[in-house]
């Protein structure tokens, strides 16, 4: 009788603890049952927009749902992934964005969120970025614009997108490098060309925003931040060709809040993959500059983990000040 009772207590524990699971793993399995809310951590129309728009379109025909996209440039991405933070594990809330507000922002200044506060999707590309004066500048080379900085200290100022950028840490790594001292703009836009347009600011250090202002002759391109030359300015110099080992490590992504169950970040991460061979996907990554690069959810991780220590010790080394919370 005994052995009897245990048995049917047994079982009972095992159909209870089964009919609890049945919830998560059916949800799982069926997801996606709905639209899907995708952020994007930038402004509408800019490099990290139109890439990050066509291959979510491109991605719903394997997910059999839609993207309900939206956007929010505030603090160079950082607002964006300040919300995602507190929306609810379940693979219905994605943000779409560069690596910056994730492994450089939290560096400089105080954010709501942390790097373990999210689950890391995929990446997909690498952008372009540069360094552009105005094309009516006395300035043909880089070296010629770093002998006036030397020369004139405090008085070059140079626009960017946000402090703890890899655009923004390109021109500390000169400065370090050659003694300089010069005044970083931040400007809250998605295009730090602008205020150098209108002569507001020395320069900009910016991403592929300046290709159609230098191909129309308005502006000038003294250095790319690449490995390698871009293929529509080949006769423009890296800055590790001109001597300074520094190069453009941020990334296109998709991340999701902690918490979202694996199954469910992999058949996101799938999705996203299978629509990167699309032809309109790879026709315009190649007219923004954007290489082509995926990186699984669990290389993506390791990435950003890596990427936070080197960018933590270079912040040391060019002893760049952390902003304050605000009283």
């Amino acid at each position: 009788m005994k052995t009897k009772a245990r048995n049917i207590r047994e079982t009972i524990f095992l159909v209870g603890f089964f009919l609890f699971l049945m919830p998560t793993f059916s949800f799982s399995q069926e997801f996606p049952t709905k639209p899907i809310n995708l952020l994007i951590a930038m402004a509408p129309a800019g490099p990290l927009d139109t890439p990050t728009r066509l291959l979510a379109g491109k991605a719903e025909p394997f997910l059999g749902q839609p993207f309900l996209v939206s956007n929010n440039a505030g603090g160079a991405g950082s607002v964006a992934l300040g919300i995602l933070a507190k929306e609810k594990p379940d693979g219905y809330h994605l943000v779409g964005s560069y690596s910056t507000p994730l492994i450089r922002i939290p560096q400089f200044r105080p954010v709501p969120y942390k790097l373990e506060d999210f689950v890391p999707i995929m990446i997909y590309g690498t952008p372009e970025s540069g360094l552009v004066v105005r094309a009516d500048s006395p300035w043909k080379t880089l070296k010629e614009f770093v002998e006036y900085a030397k020369k004139n200290p405090g008085k070059v100022t140079y626009s960017i997108t946000g402090t703890g950028s890899p655009l923004h840490l390109a021109m500390e790594y000169i400065a370090k490098q050659e003694g300089i001292r010069w005044t970083m703009v931040p400007f809250t836009g998605s295009n730090p060309t602008i205020p150098l347009l209108g002569g507001h600011v020395t320069a900009s250090s910016t991403g592929t925003q300046f290709i159609p202002y230098v191909k129309a002759g308005s502006l000038r391109l003294l250095a790319t931040h690449g490995e390698r030359r871009m293929k529509t300015f080949p006769d423009v110099p890296t800055l590790r060709e001109l001597g300074y080992d520094f190069i453009n490590e941020s990334v296109l992504m998709f991340a999701a809040p902690r918490g979202t169950p694996v199954n469910i970040v992999k058949k996101l991460d799938e999705a996203f993959h299978k629509a990167m061979d699309n032809p309109e996907f790879i026709d315009l990554m190649e007219k923004l500059e954007i290489t082509i690069a995926y990186r699984n959810h669990e290389d993506t991780k390791k990435y950003l983990e890596e990427a936070y220590r080197r960018i933590g010790k270079m912040i040391i080394d060019f002893k760049l000040p952390r902003e304050t919370e605000k009283k």
